[in-house]
Protein backbone atom coordinates (compact mmCIF):
# COMPACT_ATOMS: atom_id res chain seq x y z
CA UNK A 1 0.00 0.00 0.00
CA UNK A 2 1.25 3.50 -0.38
CA UNK A 3 0.24 6.91 -0.32
CA UNK A 4 0.14 8.76 -4.12
CA UNK A 5 0.48 13.17 -4.73
CA UNK A 6 -0.50 13.99 -8.26
CA UNK A 7 0.67 17.22 -9.54
CA UNK A 8 -2.63 18.01 -11.33
CA UNK A 9 -1.86 18.57 -15.20
CA UNK A 10 -1.33 21.38 -16.68
CA UNK A 11 -4.32 23.90 -17.52
CA UNK A 12 -4.99 26.83 -19.04
CA UNK A 13 -3.32 30.03 -18.10
CA UNK A 14 -4.22 31.97 -15.18
CA UNK A 15 -3.85 35.14 -17.65
CA UNK A 16 -6.07 33.36 -20.56
CA UNK A 17 -8.98 32.90 -17.66
CA UNK A 18 -10.71 35.38 -16.49
CA UNK A 19 -13.21 33.35 -14.28
CA UNK A 20 -12.90 32.09 -10.57
CA UNK A 21 -9.15 30.13 -10.83
CA UNK A 22 -10.37 26.90 -9.12
CA UNK A 23 -13.01 26.47 -12.24
CA UNK A 24 -9.80 26.66 -14.63
CA UNK A 25 -9.81 23.79 -17.00
CA UNK A 26 -6.64 21.35 -18.22
CA UNK A 27 -5.65 22.07 -21.33
CA UNK A 28 -5.12 19.43 -24.54
CA UNK A 29 -1.63 18.57 -23.09
CA UNK A 30 -2.95 18.22 -19.39
CA UNK A 31 -5.70 16.36 -21.08
CA UNK A 32 -2.74 14.03 -22.40
CA UNK A 33 -1.42 13.68 -19.16
CA UNK A 34 -4.40 12.79 -17.44
CA UNK A 35 -4.99 10.27 -19.60
CA UNK A 36 -1.19 9.02 -18.89
CA UNK A 37 -2.03 9.42 -15.39
CA UNK A 38 -4.89 7.17 -15.64
CA UNK A 39 -2.81 4.25 -17.17
CA UNK A 40 -0.16 4.86 -14.30
CA UNK A 41 -2.48 3.70 -11.80
CA UNK A 42 -4.17 0.59 -14.13
CA UNK A 43 -3.76 -2.55 -12.13
CA UNK A 44 -2.35 -0.96 -8.56
CA UNK A 45 -5.25 -1.28 -5.91
CA UNK A 46 -6.26 1.81 -5.51
CA UNK A 47 -9.06 2.18 -2.82
CA UNK A 48 -9.55 6.01 -2.82
CA UNK A 49 -8.95 8.99 -4.82
CA UNK A 50 -8.89 12.53 -3.53
CA UNK A 51 -8.89 15.89 -5.10
CA UNK A 52 -8.59 19.34 -4.49
CA UNK A 53 -11.34 21.65 -5.08
CA UNK A 54 -9.78 23.11 -8.31
CA UNK A 55 -11.57 21.33 -11.50
CA UNK A 56 -7.77 20.99 -12.88
CA UNK A 57 -7.16 18.53 -10.25
CA UNK A 58 -10.56 16.91 -10.30
CA UNK A 59 -10.28 16.37 -14.08
CA UNK A 60 -6.67 14.96 -13.71
CA UNK A 61 -8.16 12.28 -11.11
CA UNK A 62 -11.68 11.31 -12.99
CA UNK A 63 -9.93 8.57 -15.35
CA UNK A 64 -8.33 7.27 -12.59
CA UNK A 65 -11.31 7.35 -10.36
CA UNK A 66 -13.48 5.93 -12.92
CA UNK A 67 -11.23 3.03 -13.98
CA UNK A 68 -10.97 2.03 -10.14
CA UNK A 69 -14.76 2.57 -10.14
CA UNK A 70 -14.86 4.93 -7.00
CA UNK A 71 -16.00 8.77 -6.50
CA UNK A 72 -13.27 11.46 -5.80
CA UNK A 73 -13.17 12.62 -2.41
CA UNK A 74 -13.06 16.43 -3.01
CA UNK A 75 -10.66 17.43 0.15
CA UNK A 76 -10.04 20.77 1.15
CA UNK A 77 -6.38 20.24 2.44
CA UNK A 78 -5.84 19.07 -1.08
CA UNK A 79 -6.53 22.57 -2.59
CA UNK A 80 -4.17 25.37 -3.15
CA UNK A 81 -3.23 27.81 -0.09
CA UNK A 82 -4.05 25.22 2.24
CA UNK A 83 -2.02 24.47 5.18
CA UNK A 84 0.15 21.60 5.06
CA UNK A 85 0.05 20.03 8.18
CA UNK A 86 -3.59 19.41 7.31
CA UNK A 87 -2.81 17.42 4.68
CA UNK A 88 -0.07 15.55 6.48
CA UNK A 89 -2.07 14.61 9.46
CA UNK A 90 -4.95 13.33 6.58
CA UNK A 91 -2.15 11.54 4.88
CA UNK A 92 -0.86 9.75 8.17
CA UNK A 93 -4.88 9.03 8.99
CA UNK A 94 -5.04 6.97 5.81
CA UNK A 95 -1.17 5.81 5.93
CA UNK A 96 -2.20 2.45 7.71
CA UNK A 97 -5.34 1.61 5.53
CA UNK A 98 -4.97 -1.11 2.98
CA UNK A 99 -4.95 0.04 -0.53
CA UNK A 100 -3.59 2.79 -2.38
CA UNK A 101 -4.90 6.60 -2.09
CA UNK A 102 -4.37 8.76 -5.15
CA UNK A 103 -4.50 12.30 -4.23
CA UNK A 104 -4.20 15.66 -6.31
CA UNK A 105 -2.91 19.03 -5.40
CA UNK A 106 -1.03 21.82 -6.36
CA UNK A 107 2.42 23.22 -6.94
CA UNK A 108 2.48 25.01 -3.63
CA UNK A 109 1.21 22.69 -1.14
CA UNK A 110 3.46 19.29 -2.51
CA UNK A 111 6.61 20.72 -1.90
CA UNK A 112 5.86 21.91 1.45
CA UNK A 113 4.44 18.58 2.42
CA UNK A 114 7.65 16.88 0.74
CA UNK A 115 9.53 19.18 2.73
CA UNK A 116 8.44 18.66 5.78
CA UNK A 117 8.40 14.65 5.03
CA UNK A 118 12.56 15.06 4.26
CA UNK A 119 12.45 16.79 7.73
CA UNK A 120 11.17 14.08 9.60
CA UNK A 121 13.29 11.20 8.30
CA UNK A 122 11.59 10.25 4.96
CA UNK A 123 13.94 9.11 2.48
CA UNK A 124 13.76 10.25 -1.21
CA UNK A 125 15.14 7.62 -4.03
CA UNK A 126 16.11 9.05 -7.63
CA UNK A 127 15.10 12.33 -8.92
CA UNK A 128 13.34 14.90 -6.79
CA UNK A 129 10.51 17.49 -8.87
CA UNK A 130 7.02 18.62 -8.95
CA UNK A 131 6.18 19.49 -12.54
CA UNK A 132 2.63 19.49 -13.17
CA UNK A 133 1.10 15.81 -14.21
CA UNK A 134 3.86 14.14 -12.39
CA UNK A 135 3.31 11.63 -8.89
CA UNK A 136 4.94 11.10 -6.05
CA UNK A 137 4.84 7.40 -4.69
CA UNK A 138 5.22 7.68 -0.97
CA UNK A 139 5.54 4.48 1.08
CA UNK A 140 4.50 4.09 4.55
CA UNK A 141 4.74 2.06 7.61
CA UNK A 142 2.22 2.34 10.28
CA UNK A 143 1.54 6.06 10.06
CA UNK A 144 4.97 7.02 9.07
CA UNK A 145 5.78 8.02 5.65
CA UNK A 146 9.26 6.58 4.90
CA UNK A 147 10.08 6.90 1.49
CA UNK A 148 9.71 8.66 -1.69
CA UNK A 149 9.64 8.90 -5.39
CA UNK A 150 9.37 10.68 -8.36
CA UNK A 151 7.91 9.96 -11.72
CA UNK A 152 8.14 13.21 -13.79
CA UNK A 153 6.70 11.67 -16.66
CA UNK A 154 4.02 8.90 -15.33
CA UNK A 155 2.83 7.55 -18.87
CA UNK A 156 6.45 6.59 -19.64
CA UNK A 157 6.64 4.67 -16.60
CA UNK A 158 4.10 1.58 -17.19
Amino acid sequence: MALFLVRHACALTRSSWSLDDLERPLDDQGRRQAESITAYFDGRPVRAVWSSRATRCVDTMTGVARAHELEIGVRAELTEGARPGDLLESMRAEAAVDGDLVMCSHGDLIPEVLNRLLREGMRIVGPRGCEKGSVWELETRGRDITRGTYVAAPGSAG
